[in-house]
């Protein structure tokens, strides 16, 4: 055989080789793949058009190049980005995790106030989850079973006002606490939640305190801080500083209103100078609360400059006078109140500033709930146009997942399209994705999420969510044992 014959020879040897890869690269089958749609990822800033490949709960092809699958979802012509996930949610009932799922939330946390009882927490919605869910230990309960009656009555997100929130903690008292925080660190909790502006007797030594158990077990502490906004923020971040504790402030548009912008001034300096301290926010004007908390304790009009007729009872519309607010307050039955305390133009200033992280805050009766992330997105990128896409994503995804990542190893798999990740995909049309909540109809789901899958599994089929899933997981803290 010549020369030229065995070279002709090799190279169609190797172009069939080459066929045929290429040919059981492209038949290889995926239990389930996303096609064609513009895949968002804010890690790598890909931005293009892809096939996402599924199988075993976890992205295993982002492709340039067709897919087949078990099921393939055409998305033409919609977002393919990273399940958002909800730093900040209160409700988290199994009609709460629907209203989630139709606003793209692919994990929702309880990291600023936490339950009374983590362990209990996480099984009870162990297996019987549409998303993924977890929570933070809690300083305000923890403090409750040390200094009041120990349990949290039905419907309370925060302990009544009393003597567990507003007396001094004596030093014993102050160990106690910090003992039963480790215990629900153990117990899987992501870091330690405090709602300081709940419990007033908490002195700056005790909250010091509190901050070294977050330092020494290396997890954030999220905070809900107290009412005198910049001072409180300083505060907070001198107690980062003197422990080493990383530090999330929680709602910082309702925790700092007029004064947000310094606020968040003294977060990027505390962050130049090595700090580990991030914030979050949500696009609305009125802030939602427990009527008989101590945030409400006597002053509490002077402080927050509020007056009675600020106050809103949730769904009825009904504003309060002095009258009917002393009766709400003295009732020993929790009651829900919408606060209308801030202003838009704050609001958007402080949506667009990069350092802050999307959040809800979301209880029911308040359309942050269930609108949160499709509101951003509406507003923001779609009509003012004052964040991209891509930063947008960013802070409802990647953000939160970086920011996880001091409490569990979980978070590297979470907030990005790309092998590896754990299969939370949300796919939405950028034209009509936006929130149908408001004050008078707070419970109105979010339209424009045609697609939602978690953990490999769609929950939200062509925008309805899909009945009797549960394959929401327990994130849990790994980081602070």
């Amino acid at each position: 055989m010549t020369l030229l014959r065995w070279s002709r020879l090799s190279l169609l040897l190797v172009l069939l080789a080459g066929g045929w890869a290429g040919r059981g690269v492209a038949q290889e089958r995926y239990d389930l793949v996303i096609h064609g749609g513009r895949v968002v990822d804010p890690e790598t800033s890909l931005d293009a058009v892809r096939d996402v490949g599924i199988r075993a709960g976890q992205i295993v092809a982002v492709s340039a190049t067709p897919l087949t699958g078990a099921r393939v979802i055409d998305a033409t012509g919609l977002v393919v980005a990273p399940g958002f996930i909800d730093l900040h949610q209160h409700e988290l009932t199994p009609a709460a995790y629907r209203l989630k799922a139709m606003d793209g939330v692919t994990t929702a946390l309880e990291l600023e106030i936490g339950p009374n009882d983590v362990r209990k927490f996480l099984e009870q919605r162990r297996d019987h989850s549409l998303i993924n869910f977890g929570t933070s230990a809690s300083h305000p309960w923890a403090r409750n079973a040390v200094l009041g009656k120990g349990e949290a009555g039905d419907g309370e997100v925060v302990p009544h006002a009393g003597p567990a929130t507003n007396d001094p903690a004596t030093p014993e008292q102050i160990a106690r606490m910090q003992q039963r925080l480790r215990d629900e660190l153990d117990a899987g909790a992501l870091g330690i939640g405090m709602g300081i502006q709940y419990t007033p007797g908490a002195s700056r030594q005790e909250i010091i305190e509190m901050f070294r158990v977050s330092a020494e077990r290396a997890v954030p502490v999220f905070v809900h801080m107290r009412g005198e906004r910049v001072e409180s923020v300083g505060e907070v971040i001198a107690a980062a500083a003197v422990t080493g504790a990383a530090l999330h402030i929680v709602h910082i548009n309702s925790s700092c209103l007029g004064d947000a912008p310094e606020c968040l001034r003294m977060v990027a300096g505390a962050r130049a100078r090595g700090l580990d301290v991030t914030t979050e926010s949500y696009p609305y004007i009125a802030g939602m609360t427990q009527i008989n908390s101590a945030l409400f304790n006597p002053g509490w009009r002077e402080k927050a400059g509020m007056e009675y007729s600020d106050l809103m009872i949730p769904n009825t519309g009904e504003r309060l006078t002095k009258e009917r607010f002393e009766q709400l307050h003295a009732s020993p039955k929790p009651q829900i109140i919408i606060m209308f305390n801030n202003k838009q133009s704050v609001v958007d200033e402080v949506m667009a500033n990069p350092l802050t992280i999307v959040a809800s805050d979301g209880f029911g009766g308040h359309p942050r709930n269930p609108g949160t992330f499709a509101r951003t997105f509406s507003q923001y990128v779609h009509d003012r146009r004052t964040i991209s896409l891509m930063e947008a994503v960013r802070k409802m995804s990647y953000m939160p997942a970086l920011r996880l990542e001091r409490s569990t190893v979980a978070a590297r798999k979470k907030g990005r399209v790309q092998v590896g990740a754990d299969a939370d995909v949300v796919v939405f049309d950028a034209e009509k994705f936006r929130d149908q909540s408001t004050f008078e109809k707070p419970d109105v789901p979010s339209v424009g999420v045609r697609y939602l899958v978690v953990n490999g599994t769609v929950v939200v089929d062509g925008g309805t969510v899909v009945e009797g899933v549960t394959p929401g997981r327990a994130v849990v803290g790994d980081r602070g044992r």
